[in-house]
C-alpha cells in the first residue's frame, strides 16, 4: 500500500543556469557542440534565476544546488562561480553549487583554492562519459586513470569538497574502484548512473554498475532527470528506474534533482517532480522526506 505522498519542502540537488550571450557554453553551439544528446535546439536560450523560479513555482522547492554547466574549457572555471555569485539569487536558488575544475590540470591546486573562496561551493564535478560508440562519447580519453588526475583528486578533501561524476554505466566499475581507493571521499553520481543504452545488454550493464557502486558506502546517487529513462513520462512506470537505484543504494544515499533545463525535453518541472513523488509514494514517510530534502541538505551542508 502506498504511503501518503510527501508534500513537504524540497531541495533540487541538480540544475543549471546560463547566459548564452556570454559565449561560455560551446557544448550548446549549433555547430561543434555536443552531439551525443541529440538535437539541443530547445536548450539554446538563456536560463537564469527567474526562469528557474518560474519553473519551480508551487512545487515546494525551498533550495537548490547549481551544478557547473560545462563552462568553456579554454576559460578559467572559477569565472562561472563568480558569475553565479553576481546573480540576484534569492529564495534558496543556487544556495549551494558544484563547481568545475579539470583535476588533471597542473593548476588544479590553485583553481580549487580559488573555488573554495566562494562560500557556496560544496564540490567539484567531472565528466567521465566514455562510450565505445564515438557518437555517444563525451570523453575521448580516460583521463581519470592518469596520475595527474589522481593528484588533483587527492586535493578535494583539503577543501571539504565532494566529487560529483557525470558518468555512464561503462565507467561504473571504475567509479566503484575509485571509491574503494578513496574511502574518505564522498562521491555523488549524477542522473541515476545514466542508463543511456536501453537494450537488454545496456540495462544489465547499468544494473550491474549500480550494484558495484552501491556496495561502496561513500557513493551517493542523484535520482536526477528520471523521466529521461522511463518508457513513458508517468509515475506509473517510475519503478523502471527507481527500483534498481533504491535497491542498490537505499533511500539514505539517494536524492532528487530536476536536471533543469536539460530535462525540459521530456517533461515540465512540476510534472517531473510529480512523477518522482508518485514513484516513491510506497516508501515510509521518513524515506520520502530524505529523498526529497534531507539527504541533499546534509550532503551539501545547507544551513
Amino acid at each position: 500500500m502506498d504511503m501518503p505522498t510527501d508534500t513537504g519542502p524540497v531541495i533540487d540537488s541538480h540544475h543549471h543556469l546560463w547566459d548564452l550571450s556570454m559565449g561560455r557554453h560551446p557544448w550548446l553551439a549549433p555547430v561543434g557542440g555536443v552531439t551525443a544528446l541529440g538535437d539541443l535546439t530547445y536548450l539554446r536560450r538563456d536560463y537564469l534565476v527567474e526562469d528557474f523560479r518560474r519553473d519551480a513555482a508551487g512545487t515546494g522547492v525551498v533550495g537548490s544546488v547549481h551544478v557547473e554547466a560545462l563552462w568553456d574549457p579554454a576559460r578559467d572555471p572559477v569565472e562561472e562561480t563568480a558569475w553565479l555569485d553576481s546573480l540576484p539569487l534569492r529564495g534558496g536558488v543556487a544556495e549551494r553549487c558544484v563547481a568545475g575544475c579539470p583535476l588533471q590540470d597542473p593548476r588544479a591546486e590553485e583553481i580549487l583554492a580559488a573555488q573554495a573562496r566562494h562560500g557556496r561551493v560544496a564540490g567539484i564535478r567531472q565528466t567521465i562519459r566514455w562510450h565505445p560508440d564515438p557518437a555517444q562519447r563525451w570523453s575521448a580519453e580516460k583521463y581519470w586513470e592518469t596520475d595527474a588526475w589522481q593528484r588533483g583528486l587527492s586535493l578535494l578533501p583539503r577543501h571539504g569538497f565532494l566529487l560529483e561524476l557525470l558518468m555512464n554505466p561503462w565507467a561504473a566499475q571504475d567509479v566503484a574502484r575509485l571509491a574503494a581507493e578513496h574511502p574518505g571521499l564522498t562521491i555523488v553520481v549524477n542522473h541515476c548512473g545514466s542508463p543511456m543504452d536501453r537494450d537488454a545488454a545496456g540495462i544489465a550493464r547499468w544494473r550491474d554498475g549500480l550494484a558495484a557502486m552501491g556496495a561502496q558506502k561513500n557513493i551517493h546517487l542523484k535520482l536526477s532527470n528520471v523521466p529521461r529513462y522511463l518508457s513513458s513520462p508517468s509515475a506509473a512506470v517510475a519503478h523502471e528506474v527507481l527500483d534498481p537505484c533504491l535497491e542498490a543504494f537505499g533511500a539514505a544515499r539517494c536524492l532528487w534533482g530536476s536536471d533543469y533545463p536539460v530535462a525540459r525535453r521530456d517533461t515540465s518541472y512540476a510534472h517531473a517532480l510529480d512523477i518522482f513523488r508518485g514513484g516513491i509514494a510506497r516508501l515510509p514517510a521518513a524515506d520520502q522526506r530524505a529523498l526529497l530534502h534531507d539527504n541533499a541538505a546534509r550532503l551539501y551542508r545547507f544551513a
